[in-house]
């Protein structure tokens, strides 16, 4: 089965993901900030990334932009609990510049499972 790295500072989001992914049978390394998210990329083969966009220390954006230095080929996912676009157009579009630094897509928190697990098949998918 795929292998798949959780990058986020949300315990209980952390958690939750790796359940509903371990259930399907993925094997799951989950990471607790950007710098043990980097490094855990560096250390290990994986399949996919799914990386919280806003994070303390080093953001989602940067995990991303470092990460695909180092693995251009890596497929990931951001995810962030922050509705962009419509609602407040005055801020930046932080969907738009994760799929610049490289993110296949943006996974809206909270998600639910069948969401989740959409999106990992799609991404998975995009690269097999």
């Amino acid at each position: 089965m795929p292998r798949i790295l959780i990058i986020d500072d949300d315990k209980l989001v952390r958690e939750a993901t790796r359940t509903i992914l371990a259930a399907r049978g993925y094997d799951v390394v989950a990471a607790e900030d950007g710098k043990a998210g980097i490094a855990a990329a560096g250390a290990g083969q994986f399949d996919l990334a799914i990386v919280d966009l806003f994070m303390p220390g080093i953001n989602g954006l940067k995990v991303i932009e470092t990460i695909r230095r180092s693995n251009p080929s890596l497929p990931m996912i951001a995810a962030s609990g922050f509705m962009f676009g419509g609602a407040c157009p005055e801020m930046p579009n932080f969907d738009a510049m994760a799929t610049e630094v490289g993110a296949l897509s943006t996974l809206y928190k909270p998600f639910r499972p069948d969401g989740l697990l959409q999106a990992v098949e799609k991404a998975i998918g995009a690269t097999a």
